[in-house]
């Protein structure tokens, strides 16, 4: 085994991806408190006197316990490195998720154990379809009324096309529910004693059947028959390949669960894959350091401003003080204090391989889609950006703030906060969102951040989509004809912005020359073309 496949053998990059409410966020804080990162998990509405969640850091996460951004946490378990990446639950931030998800090589699919599969569950899903990512289910919430186990996976399989392999069995549900059963090795793990899991002869075994009012026995002992004779059996290949998923129960909340789920990770998840590059594949396992910025944050530490890119390095090793080639620009940028994080602390990198998460302070050299390489001229695909659904002008108190309002904006909108756009006709800027929480962060974060307190000013338009064309001529003549429509994003490209869709339908079967994009892949040319 080399230098370089020995580290990287040890790291499990993923994701938590849930339904708002499902217990996402508390069972980050679990996995932390079982990896060893922290001696007290918070609950995401603690009390002033509790611990907050190590996750949520900002202000507003903790006041609403919601996760509005991305958390990213790096923390030993066993023998491996896990770098766990904590992802909005809320829709209006799915832009930022949706980032995430190309930096990750696992995920972990939270379910209710009421509510099953909901609507934010099966777009994230999608998401991870599209990229193959292995998926490990936990089943959440089982101390709570729930649904019946068998109708759950039935559910999962049928909702998502997505094959379940039942890894544990509840005993008990609800009120009753007192813990698990490990289908495979007939381990028991008890609510009230997880730390020591029981060597059982069977489903039968009268320490078993003790943890269960006399009632549920004969009951439960029929459902555990069927599940271990008609579940589908594990395949790692089928696992790796993201066609089938292991599954888990527990309770976030009462700390059950979480240890087999942390285990199933270091056991099954595979480690960093190779990424897709333009023109070819980049395996973990090369020798020159290749990584691509997925994440940008600004103000995590209010008192000195600063601006973190969090890059996912994809192959050899980043080094403190080593020289990497920003493709974007061709220049060479010095990486002299890169950092891993736990949500909000950090500590200095001094070497990181593939797999790893490392922020990367600058003052606004690095954005989003970014690839920094050794030399070479690759860029990675697939963190795109999305045509907001909602548009407005910013109203500002105070005009003689009108520059130090650019200024933030800029870096909101290299964050991807939200999207910046400058109209052609010198009318002010627009800001556009996804969903209209998006707005509320935006306000809050330019007053506690910049001191700029500010309102929203409805605009005219109500939807935009990027424009091009082969046809050079055409662009011109369209964006003459439509000037007071036109307005630039943050790296320059033209946007068209429509007040309604009937507007928009009409202009793209006039001018069939003109493409209308409502995605924008990341431009390596940007800069250049500029």
């Amino acid at each position: 085994m080399t230098e370089t496949e020995s580290p990287v053998a040890r790291r499990r990059t993923f994701a938590i991806i849930s339904h708002p409410d499902a217990g996402k966020t508390t069972l980050t804080e679990k996995l932390l408190l079982f990896g060893g990162a922290i001696q007290l998990a918070g609950e995401v509405k603690a009390k002033r006197s509790g611990t907050q969640t190590r996750s949520d850091w900002m202000g507003i996460e903790r006041e609403r316990g919601i996760s509005v951004v991305t958390s990213v946490m790096t923390f030993e378990y066993g023998d491996c490195v896990f770098n766990l990446l904590d992802t909005p639950g809320h829709e209006d931030f799915s832009e930022d998720t949706y980032r995430t998800l190309t930096a990750v090589d696992s995920a972990v699919m939270v379910i209710d154990a009421a509510k099953g599969i909901e609507a934010r569950t099966r777009k994230l899903f999608e998401v991870c379809r599209l990229r193959d990512i292995p998926i490990v289910t936990f089943i959440n919430k089982m101390d709570r009324e729930s649904r019946d186990p068998f109708e759950l996976l039935d559910e999962i399989e049928k909702t998502l096309a997505l094959d379940t392999a039942p890894m544990t069995w509840p005993i008990g549900r609800g009120r009753s529910f007192a813990g698990t059963y490990d289908l495979k090795t007939n381990m028991v793990r008890r609510l009230d004693h997880d730390e020591q899991p029981i060597q059982a002869s069977g489903p039968d075994d009268d320490a078993v059947l003790g943890l269960l009012p006399e009632h549920e026995r004969a009951a439960w002992l029929d459902e555990i028959m069927l599940a271990q004779e008609a579940a589908r059996p594990f395949d790692l290949q089928a696992f790796r390949e993201g066609h089938l998923s292991p599954v888990y129960f527990g309770s976030a909340l009462r700390n059950f669960g979480v240890r087999d789920l942390i285990d199933a990770l270091a056991a099954f998840a595979p480690s960093p894959r190779g990424q897709q590059a333009a023109g070819r594949l980049v395996e973990a396992t090369e020798p020159r350091m290749t990584g691509f910025v997925f994440k940008i944050q600004a103000n995590m530490d209010p008192n000195h401003r600063d601006r973190i890119a969090f890059i996912r390095v994809c192959s050899g090793k980043l080094t403190r003080g080593m020289k990497a080639k920003l493709v974007r620009t061709g220049k060479s940028l010095g990486i002299n204090t890169p950092q891993f994080f736990f949500a909000r602390n950090r500590a200095l990198a001094e070497e990181a391989y593939a797999g790893d998460v490392v922020g990367l302070p600058n003052h606004g050299t690095l954005r989003i889609g970014d690839t920094l390489t050794e030399g070479e001229d690759i860029v990675f695909r697939g963190v795109p950006s999305f045509a907001p659904e909602i548009l407005r002008r910013i109203k500002l108190q105070d005009a003689m703030k009108a520059k130090k309002l650019r200024d933030a904006l800029q870096q909101l909108a290299e964050e991807g906060v939200v999207q910046l756009f400058i109209p052609n006709d010198g009318s002010g800027a627009m800001v556009g969102v996804v969903g209209a929480l998006q707005l509320d962060v935006l306000a809050v974060r330019l007053q506690a951040e910049y001191g700029l307190p500010i309102a929203y000013e409805q605009t005219r338009f109500s939807l935009c989509r990027w424009i091009s064309s082969e046809d050079k001529v055409e662009m011109e003549k369209f964006m003459e004809a439509h000037n007071s429509s036109i307005a630039r994003d943050l790296d320059g490209a033209p946007v068209f912005m429509a007040p309604n869709t009937f507007q928009l339908r009409y202009d793209e079967e006039r001018w069939p020359k003109i493409v209308f994009s409502d995605v924008k892949d990341y431009q390596v040319a940007a800069d250049k073309a500029a």
